[in-house]
């Protein structure tokens, strides 16, 4: 496309540029902090590489009919409102890319696209989701990529664009579908590893496990964040499908970016399959707790009422002891004056009145089933 209607941006600064950032080539030590790389290109193919900002400017006027591609990695305001007084950027698209923490979105300022990504990564060490935020602009002859993580692999985009010059010779519309089928192409290992966890949850849910409904809590809101990614960019590309015929977009590029939105329209598929299935997973993770629960219950009843039956069975043989005892706990005081001492029947009658209160008692608690 002969106007470079759409850009890319990406941008910042950070720790060592050589280190952190393949993006930039490493023979060129002289570019500012947050400046990763910036290439001029003519017909798709790299003219320049300019260090500065300033140079890139210059550069780009020199070679008249050319595209200047920029690549930042968390700029300075300074760099920012460099690129927007060159570019004509608006006043609102620049302090987005200023602020960052944006919704995935394409807005048009006049001939400048100004686009919001979110890019995912999935990290095996902790098992999390990782997102980052990425803005592109895109305009007559220039796209500037301003990234706010460590993702997309603008550097690997640049790479691929590079050996396609008949592609990237299409203008700033190519590299945003570069970029478009990087961060879609980046979902799916995002989506092979929340699959994983939800399998592990599974498991940990029928094995009884007390932690799964913290990680089934956890494990949600990342699908969540995934889906406020992923599916906001499905009005992305009809915003772009829609300007198709009206900017004259080339017939490949409408084939790619058709092709991207497939994968992206499967992506926010398994995506909201991933949250039902959280949702259900959640349900039967409560009832299965819940009937642990009545479980532990009928167990501690049982328990329970099986005390309560050798109480009373240990109530009653104490109180049918207890008559013999009181009777021959009276008799068996030794005073000189007291009733039948001197009786001769009265140790008989003792026993018998013994018997009786003893029989009369265990009579009593049997019938009431404590025997």
């Amino acid at each position: 496309m002969g106007d470079h209607r759409l850009t890319s941006p990406s941008g910042g600064f950070g720790r060592r540029l050589d280190e952190h950032f393949p993006e930039r080539d490493s023979t060129e030590t002289s570019r500012p902090e947050g400046l990763v790389d910036s290439a001029v290109y003519v017909d798709g193919h790299r003219r320049a590489s300019p260090p500065t900002l300033a140079d890139t400017y210059r550069c780009l006027q020199e070679l008249g009919e050319a595209m200047a591609w920029i690549g930042l990695y968390r700029p300075n305001g300074e760099q920012i409102h460099s690129l927007a007084d060159e570019f004509q950027l608006h006043e609102l698209a620049v302090e987005d890319a200023i602020n960052a923490h944006q919704r995935p979105k394409l807005e048009r300022y006049g001939d400048t696209l100004f686009v919001v990504l979110r890019a995912a990564r999935y990290l095996d060490d902790r098992e999390e989701v990782e997102f980052a935020e990425l803005h592109l602009f895109l305009g007559p002859g220039f796209v500037i990529t301003v990234r706010h993580g460590e993702t997309p692999d603008l550097a690997a985009v640049r790479r691929r664009m590079e050996a396609d010059p008949q592609v990237l010779a299409l203008g700033a519309e190519a590299v945003l579908y570069a970029v478009f089928d990087q961060v879609v192409d980046g979902y799916a290992p995002v989506v092979a590893g929340l699959e994983n966890d939800i399998d592990e949850i599974e498991t940990e849910v029928f094995g009884g496990d007390p932690n799964a409904s913290r990680r089934i809590y956890e494990l949600s809101r990342e699908v969540i964040q995934f889906q406020r990614a992923a599916r906001p960019l499905l009005k992305v590309m009809d915003a772009l499908s829609a300007g198709f015929e009206r900017y004259g977009t080339d017939e490949e590029l409408r084939r790619r970016l058709r092709d991207v939105a497939d994968h992206l329209t499967q992506v926010v598929e398994r995506v909201d399959g991933f949250r039902h299935l959280l949702q259900n997973i959640l349900t039967v993770n409560a009832t299965l707790v819940s009937q642990a629960q009545n479980e532990e219950m009928r167990s501690l009843t049982a328990a329970s009422f099986a005390q309560n039956e050798e109480i009373k069975r240990v109530s009653a043989w104490a109180a049918i002891l207890f008559a013999p005892t009181l009777i021959g706990t009276v008799y068996g005081m030794n005073f000189t004056h007291m009733p039948e001492l001197g009786w001769r029947f009265g140790y008989l009658l003792a026993l018998v009145l013994m018997a009786l209160v003893c029989g009369a008692l265990y009579l009593l608690f049997k019938r009431r089933g404590w025997l």
